[in-house]
């Protein structure tokens, strides 16, 4: 059991919420073990997973992301944009635009809006990477877009998808289907995410067209389960949708938690903007 003490500060990017923690002044032996003990809703502090923010000699912060089953994640859009709002508070960065080095790279964050209520983040999510290897898996092709895939069940059930997949420095496999709503997450959430062409799992997202700049979306994140929101997600999203000529280049994606504006803008960047909102901070361990 994790047994550090340290100060903590919750915080959540439309309902997609982890612990952060300022290690200029903190340590911290053992984060898988920390990640699995806090995330827990009903032990712990409660989030999807951990992001320790450091000190940084390339950018303003650096941040080091668990997932909630203690599993080290490449980058979380809603992270960045929560990760962004602590840094301009807490005297990381000394303007709005400042740079977040992540295992992914160094991303630019802008906050474009302050005040009362959430804060408003714009995030440079850099490049998509469409190549099958990038993701990786194991399916052949340059590229996965609307690739036959079928889940099946132990109880034998099973179903096929047309599945795209999408690199957004970690991997996403998107889903569309007719009624988001009605469709059973929990049953075909985990069977993408754990699909054996994914040999390092999958975030697995179902999405609803409703116009050529709207989509809902659900999600099952790697390592997580069903989560809020997911913010490389809805970049993926956008982009494979774009690719399969599905939705325009920019839209709204309706997460459970809110909306994200997403932009795969003519120089092959994907930006997204979203809000970031604390919620307590605290101290964990006795």
């Amino acid at each position: 059991m994790a047994s550090s003490r340290f100060q903590f500060t919750k915080m959540h990017g439309l309902g997609n919420d982890y612990v952060y923690v300022d290690m200029r002044n903190e340590r911290m032996a053992d984060p898988v073990a920390t990640a699995r003990v806090v995330s827990d809703r009903h032990r712990g502090i409660g989030s999807d997973g951990l992001i320790l923010i450091h000190p940084s000699d390339s950018a303003d912060a650096r941040m080091e992301m668990y997932n909630a089953d203690g599993s080290r994640a490449q980058r979380c859009g809603n992270g960045i944009r929560c990760v962004a709002k602590f840094a301009v508070e807490n005297g990381f960065a000394g303007g709005p635009t400042l740079r977040i080095d992540t295992d992914d790279g160094v991303k630019q964050a802008e906050v474009v809006s302050a005040g009362a209520g959430p804060t408003r983040v714009r995030i440079d999510m850099g490049k998509p990477q469409l190549a099958a290897s990038s993701l990786p898996c194991t399916i052949s092709g340059e590229r996965v877009v609307d690739h036959p895939l079928m889940l099946r069940v132990d109880n034998g059930d099973s179903l096929e998808v047309r599945m795209t997949g999408v690199s957004m420095g970690n991997p996403h496999a998107t889903v569309f289907v007719d009624n988001v709503e009605m469709f059973d997450l929990h049953r075909w959430g985990p069977l993408l995410e754990n699909a054996p062409e994914f040999p390092e799992r999958v975030n697995a997202h179902f999405v609803e067209v409703i116009s050529r700049a709207h989509v809902r979306v659900r999600t099952w994140e790697r390592g997580s389960g069903p989560t809020k929101a997911c913010g490389t997600g809805a970049c993926a999203v956008v982009v494979a949708g774009a690719l399969t000529e599905r939705c325009d280049r920019r839209a709204t994606t309706t997460l459970p938690g809110g909306d994200l504006e997403i932009d795969w803008s003519d120089d092959d960047h994907v930006y997204m903007t979203g809000p970031a909102e604390e919620v307590f901070r605290g101290t964990w361990g006795g």
